[in-house]
This record gives structure tokens, C-alpha cells and sequence, in this order.
């Protein structure tokens, strides 16, 4: 006989299988979310990630993420937390209060390896019938999980495994902004070491502009159509900065490959020289962003809240009233 999916999700999720009868039967009645495919590098996961906790917030559900292992030292909620899961667990699971079986598990994948084969599994056999599904993202299809054909996928299934990225959940990430940005807030360090970078630059501006200059993957990815220049960044720094008339502008350059300010002539330029967790922290400290078209500011713009102009091609004129908060709402493609 097969098992309920409320206990299977339950014991997914650790913390919940050791509470009172009460508090774990209300926790098996909500559903569970499990990321069950990595996806790209940190800002990535990250999008992924904020939209399921986004959701998931919206509706009273839960969230597991064993994909985010890679990351997750570089967080306050998921730093401890073998299952990095929303909402977070009062308290540390058995498995990483063993010495070295949590370190072992995630050095190993094992968590991850497990439930990607559950999704696939489940996908082919739907061993559980309607009550565990997987969502599967369609190719160059864009999803948006708020929306009436996803929730119809869904329908009453209690277990969800979602295999792929381009899930969307915009007016979500909108209204449950707070909760998301404190889940997802960074380690102390990384936030100290990104303020100060900012804060060097506004002592002698009053205006910081953020610019992410994408070089390394972006020469070849879609056929160039993202690589620009470092002259054309200049270029449209300068174009920026004379849109504040009357105000002193700096900014903070990040790049996936060294910089050298002399690059940037006649411009006020700090260059980021962190972790990449540190520079998108940085990057969301500025107060503008500007970059390519990239998964990696527009986490900054919604991590931040702060307005960005994404740089679609290499003729596209920089306009200050153009700027907007990202909410996570395009793929970039």
C-alpha cells in the first residue's frame, strides 16, 4: 500500500514529523513544493527559489530546496538548514545535528539525486495518483505559476516536484516582498563587506549607479547578443550621469573579469572586487542598476528594490525615467 503523501511529505521536510499530532497534521495538509532540478549559478537558483517561497506565502504552502545546497552557507535561513525549506524550521533537523552526516549529505548530493529521481519517477509511473505531481517547465515556454493553467496542473496534488526554471510569480514577489527579502537575506559578512564597498563611493557622490558588466559566458551565449563592450558601458555611464544634472554621480562597477578604472575616463568608478554574493549584495545597496539583460541584477533590482534598466543591444539609448524594479517577472533569453 502506498503511503499518504501528507506523511511522505512530512518526513521530507524533518522538522514537521517530530511536532504535536496537531501542528503535523496542519502542516501535511499544506503543500509542498520541491525543487527538484538545479538550474544555472546563484542568481538563478535564487530566482527560482523566491518564486516557490513567494507562492508558497501566498497560499499558506511549504517549500523544500535541496538544490541550494551550493549556496546556502551564504544565508542567515538556509545556512543550518539541511532542507532549505520555507517556511523556515524552528529548529536544526536530526540529520545536521549528527556530527557530519548533514556536511556528508550535501557533499555528496544525495538529498538532491533522491528527490530528482522522485520528479522523473513520478512524472512516468504518477505512483500517487492526482495527490503528487510534477511540474515540468515546457521548452522556451515561459510559466507563470500564479496563473490558472499552472494551478490547474496542480489542482489538489499535496506534493509537488518542479523540474525546471522558467517559473514566474511576479505579483507574488510583489506583495510578499518583505518576507522574501529577509529569507533570503545574506550572512552578515557578505552584507558588511557589500555595504562598505557602496559606502566608500557615497562618500563623495550623492548618487550610486550600479553597473554589471557581464563579459566571460556572455561572448558566446545567445550568439553575443548581450556582450557589449567596456567602451559601450562607458559610454552609456556617461549618458546617465548627464541625466543628473546638478548631482554628483559614482558608480560601482561588477564584472565577471578584472577592471580597471582608467577604462571608465572621466567617470567617478569603484570597482567590486567580491564574492559574486557580495557584488549582487553591492549592486543592491546602489541606487540605479544598470546592466545586461541577466538573472544576476535582476535579483539585485528585486533584492534591493531598486530601479534597473536592462541593456537589450548595443544602440539602445539609456533613459533615467526608464528604470524600473524587477520583479523577477522575464527569463532572460
Amino acid at each position: 500500500m502506498i503511503d499518504d503523501p501528507t506523511t511522505q511529505a512530512a518526513s521530507l521536510t524533518g522538522p514537521a514529523s517530530r511536532r504535536s499530532g496537531g501542528a503535523a497534521a496542519e502542516l501535511a495538509r499544506r503543500r509542498l513544493f520541491v525543487i527538484s532540478l538545479r538550474c544555472g549559478r546563484l542568481a538563478n537558483r535564487l530566482s527560482l527559489f523566491a518564486t516557490f517561497v513567494a507562492l508558497a506565502e501566498e497560499h499558506g504552502d511549504r517549500v523544500i530546496n535541496f538544490t541550494f545546497h551550493s549556496y546556502a552557507h551564504l544565508f542567515e535561513s538556509t545556512r543550518s538548514d539541511i532542507y532549505c525549506q520555507y517556511p523556515p524550521g524552528g529548529r536544526r533537523s536530526w540529520l545536521d545535528r549528527i556530527p557530519g552526516l548533514g556536511q556528508l549529505l550535501r557533499f555528496t548530493r544525495l538529498p538532491y539525486h533522491a528527490v530528482r529521481t522522485a520528479g522523473v519517477v513520478n512524472e512516468q509511473l504518477a505512483l500517487l495518483g492526482s495527490s503528487a505531481i510534477t511540474l515540468r517547465e515546457r521548452r522556451g515556454e515561459t510559466l507563470s505559476v500564479e496563473g490558472p493553467e499552472v494551478q490547474a496542473r496542480i489542482g489538489k496534488a499535496r506534493l509537488v516536484f518542479v523540474i525546471g526554471f522558467r517559473f514566474r510569480a511576479p505579483d507574488c514577489l510583489r506583495r510578499h516582498a518583505a518576507k522574501v527579502r529577509a529569507y533570503f537575506r545574506p550572512m552578515p559578512e557578505h552584507e558588511q563587506a557589500s555595504r562598505r564597498a557602496v559606502e566608500r563611493l557615497r562618500q563623495k557622490a550623492d548618487v550610486v549607479v550600479g553597473v554589471h558588466i557581464r563579459h566571460g559566458d556572455y561572448r558566446n551565449w545567445r550568439g553575443g547578443k548581450y556582450f557589449f563592450e567596456v567602451g559601450r558601458y562607458a559610454e552609456w555611464m556617461r549618458e546617465l550621469a548627464r541625466q543628473f544634472s546638478g548631482t554628483r554621480v559614482a558608480f560601482l562597477v561588477c564584472s565577471d573579469e578584472p577592471r580597471d578604472a582608467r577604462e571608465f575616463p572621466g567617470l567617478s568608478v569603484g570597482l567590486a572586487k567580491g564574492s559574486p554574493v557580495e557584488d549582487i549584495c553591492a549592486l543592491a545597496e546602489c541606487d540605479y542598476l544598470v546592466g545586461p539583460v541577466s538573472s544576476f541584477t535582476q535579483w539585485a533590482s528585486y533584492y534591493g528594490n531598486k530601479p534597473l534598466f536592462q541593456l537589450r543591444d548595443s544602440e539602445l539609448a539609456i533613459q533615467r525615467d526608464k528604470f524600473r524594479v524587477c520583479f523577477l517577472e522575464e527569463v532572460p533569453e
